[in-house]
């Protein structure tokens, strides 16, 4: 059983703690990358973190992870609500499968409302800011030790 886990970010995510911080919050996305990598770390997961302003990487890389079983967490921000390369890749992943979003897109403005992702996901969280990263890695860990099923 793969205990590899994909951390992948979105568009912008690069520029958290600068970017709308009322929405986002402070937290940067090196301080995210560091405390996921640690509590992957104590949950016996290899961790792969990784941001995009690109499409086709973000492609790419949902690839990757397909032929290496991982399971994913991904925040795919602003490729949320249009992006079908994205979702088709995601469609790919047979391990555990999380979307993330640091705010509650349900209760956002209606171009930022409904992610396309989350029809792919086997779950969502969404409205915790930084706190809900370790969440995910430990339902991903949870899901892991269980055999690895999709959520």
């Amino acid at each position: 059983m793969n205990r590899t886990v994909f951390i992948l970010n979105g568009p912008n995510l690069n520029l958290l703690g600068r970017r709308e911080p009322h929405i986002y919050g402070h937290t940067t996305l090196a301080e995210i990358e560091q405390r996921c990598h640690a509590l992957a770390d104590e949950l016996g997961l290899a961790c792969v973190f990784r941001q995009t302003n690109h499409e086709g990487v973000m492609v790419d890389w949902l690839q990757e992870a397909f032929e290496q079983h991982a399971a994913v967490i991904i925040n795919p921000a602003g490729f949320s609500f249009h992006s079908v390369p994205v979702l088709d890749a995601l469609k790919l992943i047979e391990a555990p499968l999380i979307e993330l979003h640091l705010s509650n897109i349900h209760a956002r403005d209606e171009l930022h409302r409904h992610s396309i992702m989350s029809a792919s996901a086997g779950a969502v969280i969404c409205g915790l800011g930084a706190d809900g990263y370790p969440l995910a890695l430990r339902a991903v860990a949870g899901r892991l030790r269980q055999g690895g099923e999709a959520l």
